[in-house]
């Protein structure tokens, strides 16, 4: 491990690859400044006057920009605190983007062309959607109902990524890489609602409906719209095949394997996440 001087701020370091990078950081015994309206100092992706604070004496950041990169607004965020953060000093930026989004894609650029150290991680479908996202609650209610038809997606583990990013900000030999991340194999809907079934011991099916009626339904359902228009941008835009291939970026970063969405599902179910009232 070479790690750079300095203290590493994670940007979204209360969410699912945060969360776990500032805790492999810590472990690691490194200096860590989570990024979160409520840190100390707060950082806000709406405010741009919380930023300077936020990247003083650091040196390495992991950006996650909330809900999606695609976000309207995103490369003008995205340009703002790449701009801020030469000024402070930091030597090193790593960015989670998104597989197969042209928006996401501009803002790599903006990273790529700041004259710093820089990592691009691309990913997509999170294993954790089912445990800590959105799909939760369809899994205790034993049936995934989502707009999506058999067009497959290598899910990928968030501790997968939280593994590449904690590395590419801690050693050398990742500056200019783009490491596109997947599971190890493409997977439909129904495909995880089978090995959901398995891992749980109860049936839980899978159920295609209108794209409009689903995003109605998770409006009316009171989720914030940030959460609205991402899952109405994926499932409209992304969902469409454009990822419906494995790539190696988790073997080249980490020289192993990714985490198949049963091993995950097995884990999960005997923490008892996905237990249900009897």
């Amino acid at each position: 491990m070479n790690h750079t001087n300095g203290t590493t701020l994670v940007i979204g370091g209360t969410g699912k690859t945060g969360q776990r990078v500032v805790t492999l950081l810590k472990e690691a015994g490194l200096p860590v400044r989570i990024g979160s309206r409520s840190a100390t100092p707060s950082f806000d992706w709406n405010n741009e006057h919380t930023w300077d604070a936020t990247l003083e004496g650091v040196s390495a950041v992991y950006i996650t920009y909330a809900p999606d990169l695609a976000m309207p607004g995103a490369t003008d965020a995205i340009q703002g605190l790449v701009d801020l953060a030469k000024k402070k000093g930091v030597r090193r930026l790593v960015l989670l983007s998104g597989r197969g989004e042209e928006e996401a894609q501009a803002c790599e650029t903006i990273v790529r062309d700041s004259g710093l150290e820089w990592t691009v991680v691309r990913a997509s479908w999170f294993h954790q959607n089912f445990s800590e996202g959105a799909f939760i609650d369809m899994v205790h209610a034993g049936s995934i109902t989502l707009p999506a038809g058999d067009i497959p997606e290598p899910f990928v583990d968030v501790d997968d990524i939280a593994d590449v990013a904690f590395v590419a900000l801690t050693e050398d030999g990742h500056d200019g890489e783009i490491y596109e991340v997947t599971g190890p194999r493409l997977m439909t809907f129904s495909d995880i609602a089978n090995d959901l079934t398995r891992a749980t011991g109860r049936k839980i099916t899978f159920e295609t409906v209108p794209h409009d009626a689903f995003v109605n339904g998770v409006a009316e359902s009171g989720a914030p719209k940030e959460v609205v228009w991402m899952l109405d941008y994926l499932f409209a835009t992304v969902l469409d095949g454009r990822n419906a291939h494995l790539t190696d970026g988790v073997q080249r970063a980490l020289g192993r394997e990714p985490r198949d969405f049963a091993d995950y599902a097995r884990d999960v179910a005997a923490s008892g996440v996905w237990n249900t009232a009897a």
